[in-house]
């Protein structure tokens, strides 16, 4: 694969400002942020990751940097970019030569965006059957959670195989573009609804994460062995980036705090000030673990290392993260959530929203068992 690298004349701070601008419309309207990831793909932002090779190409702090960048700037759009950004690892990793340089070459130019979609139907809900890849080598049923849906064309998807045995599910490479497959630019036949009614989230309104439908979609490629998306060490590194959209999500709160507490009238008092140092330290420990992090899953080799790292590492921003949301609510008030241009109530909501989705307890049993154990 050639070198993608952002170009060295990009203006990052110009390109996440741009971003912002968008964010607040975006999030009434409850849409799909295809100007931003333009933005994204003219920038090599996108394309950021493609080259595996290169002793140039980025390591986890700088991709988890853009993650962050883009969070801060919209939650939505760090949202989706994560999930691009683990489609395209994934790709690099697994999809055969032919199919993987063509899909990376388009990643490359900026003009495919990517997800994976991993979040089944809650059972009883009325949601439809999980997706399955069907006798017939087509993928039919549902997925939730999709995010970036009716706005990315390609997706990793998560599906069961033909028989209920018990067989962790397969990993789906396929169009996920809205409508009827057969014969229209080379798609392989069957179709893709989206149910834009499913998704009514407060927060994260623009990542669009709705329910989707497949019917006979055929797959571009199944991708590794069955249970290949939760395979060590990349399951646990893509959680590790998603860390980095709630340090991003953090950061805008933070931002929006402390802007708010500057321009009340009069020398900031102590109380102020306290709470300012507050957010300032736990901003700082969120960096802190990020650059920790990176660096070890840069250089561990041993899966389980990086997994108990990945637990640890999401836990402490999880808790930061949270510590963020108290002290800004607390200092600020009511007024800067109910007024003005929303951004601190967006970025409040976006937060809350996706650290629910993250059952955090569970996985700090497993750390701890582990290390009571080793020393038992």
């Amino acid at each position: 694969m050639a070198a993608t690298a952002i170009g060295a004349q990009t203006d990052l701070t110009q390109l996440w400002t741009e971003i912002a601008a968008g964010a607040a419309e975006r999030d009434e309207a409850a849409r799909f942020p295809a100007e931003a990831f333009a933005l994204l793909g003219a920038a090599g932002v996108l394309g950021a990751t493609v080259d595996v090779d290169s002793a140039a190409r980025l390591g986890r702090a700088d991709e988890w940097e853009l993650v962050r960048a883009a969070a801060r700037a919209d939650g939505s759009v760090g949202r989706i970019l994560d999930g691009h950004f683990n489609a395209v690892q994934r790709l690099l990793l697994l999809a055969p030569p032919q199919l993987r340089d063509a899909e990376l070459a388009a990643v490359a130019a900026g003009t495919l965006w990517l997800g994976v979609w991993g979040a089944d139907p809650t059972p009883g809900a009325g949601e439809g059957a999980p997706a399955r890849l069907g006798s017939d080598r087509r993928v039919h049923g549902t997925k939730v959670f999709c995010s970036g849906a009716g706005g990315i064309q390609r997706a990793l998807v998560t599906v069961r195989g033909p028989l209920d045995d018990g067989t962790p599910p397969l990993l789906a490479y396929l169009d996920v573009r809205e409508g009827e497959h057969d014969g229209e630019g080379g798609r392989e036949g069957g179709s893709v609804a989206i149910d834009r009614g499913w998704f009514r989230g407060s927060g994260m309104r623009a990542s669009v994460s709705h329910r989707v439908v497949f019917d006979g979609v055929r797959p571009l490629a199944i991708l590794g062995e069955p249970g290949e998306l939760g395979r060590d060490p990349w399951f646990s590194g893509d959680a590790m980036r998603t860390a980095a959209t709630w340090i991003g999500l953090a950061d805008g709160i933070v931002d929006a705090a402390l802007a708010a507490l500057a321009a009340r009238p009069g020398s900031p008092g102590d109380l102020e000030a306290h709470a300012a140092g507050r957010l300032l330290t736990a901003r700082a420990t969120c960096g802190a673990w990020m650059t920790h992090a990176a660096d070890a899953a840069d250089a561990g080799d041993r899966p389980a290392d990086v997994r108990m790292t990945s637990i640890a590492y999401r836990a402490a921003i999880a808790s930061a993260a949270s510590e963020i949301l108290t002290t800004a609510a607390t200092a600020v008030g009511t007024r800067p959530f109910a007024a003005g241009d929303g951004t601190l109530d967006r970025a409040r909501r976006d937060l809350e929203l996706f650290l629910f989705q993250h059952r955090i307890d569970p996985l700090l049993v497993q750390l701890g068992r582990a290390e009571l154990e080793a020393r038992g």
